[in-house]
């Protein structure tokens, strides 16, 4: 059966690694691509960044953050063995992978998981790559490991400390701009992150790279829903993107839209909720 999921385990508080049998994804995808995921007939769709993936067994590997409606049902009602209504993919334009000399990638929270598979890709290119990763605490640090294996360096930023330096990940992205000549930068994270790391490499002149969260539902550009402003100009994160010059994204539109669901996510999340029994 196709969109099996082969494999589960919990990363963090409320974030799971998922395997899922997806061969023709798996045969084309590249750094940077997503799939868009509906777990049954009556689901929304959710677009997921692809963390990894295998052609030879013919996986994909998701990690979810559990933190609406339909990211909940995933993470906690669909186990080894369950099957995933529709998966589709790879989607979006693939990052722009050539040897650029020393770059950073940076990936905040959940953003430390696809920021892996670019990370691999431009060091298998011949760059040198130097990780920089955070989170709000040591516990909600993931794939360290894997990082570690695709970089030079790796720097760790938490926000209490816990590992690392204290502090969001722009402090340490400062002084690697501050001390190494670096080509290019790609950050992966909430928009908040990726805004302030965008605006940290305009002071230093060096490009940077972000791939954007917009609201999304078709994936295919027909929809309009995952628009963005960019240059002046308005594109589509399915088609155009994910990525996109940090330096052009109009921020504060894009935060802005973001919360033009707020209360039916909230909504839905707590019917989800009541209907589980009340389990938070």
């Amino acid at each position: 059966m196709m969109n099996m999921i082969l494999a589960k385990r919990p990363l963090g508080p409320n974030v799971v690694e998922l395997v899922v049998e997806a061969p023709r994804i798996a045969a084309r995808a590249r750094a940077g691509q997503f799939a868009v995921v509906r777990l049954h007939e009556r689901g929304e769709r959710i677009p997921l960044t692809l963390a990894d993936w295998d052609p030879g067994r013919g996986t994909i590997t998701l990690v979810v953050q559990m933190v609406g409606k339909s990211t909940r049902e995933l993470g906690e009602r669909f186990g080894i063995g369950d099957t995933i209504r529709d998966v589709v993919g790879p989607l979006g334009s693939p990052s722009t992978i050539r040897r650029y000399g020393t770059v950073v990638c940076v990936g905040g929270g959940v953003g430390i998981a696809p920021i892996y598979p670019i990370a691999r890709a431009l060091r298998a290119e011949g760059n040198e790559v130097i990780a920089v990763v955070g989170a709000r605490t040591k516990g909600l640090l993931l794939w360290l490991d894997r990082i570690a294996e695709v970089s030079s360096e790796l720097h760790i930023a938490t926000d209490d400390g816990s590992q690392g330096v204290k502090g969001v990940v722009t402090t340490p992205l400062q002084e690697v701009l501050a001390t190494r000549k670096v080509a290019h930068v790609w950050a992966i994270g909430p928009a908040i992150m990726m805004k302030f790391c965008a605006r940290t490499c305009q002071e230093f002149g060096v490009p940077a790279t972000v791939s954007l969260n917009a609201i999304m539902l078709d994936g295919t550009g027909m929809c309009g829903a995952c628009r963005v402003e960019v240059g002046g100009e308005t594109r589509f994160t399915c088609v155009d993107g994910p990525e996109f010059p940090g330096d052009l994204v109009n921020w504060d539109l894009l935060l802005s839209r973001l919360g033009t669901f707020t209360y039916e996510e909230r909504y839905a999340l707590e019917r989800y909720v009541a209907a589980q029994g009340g389990r938070s």
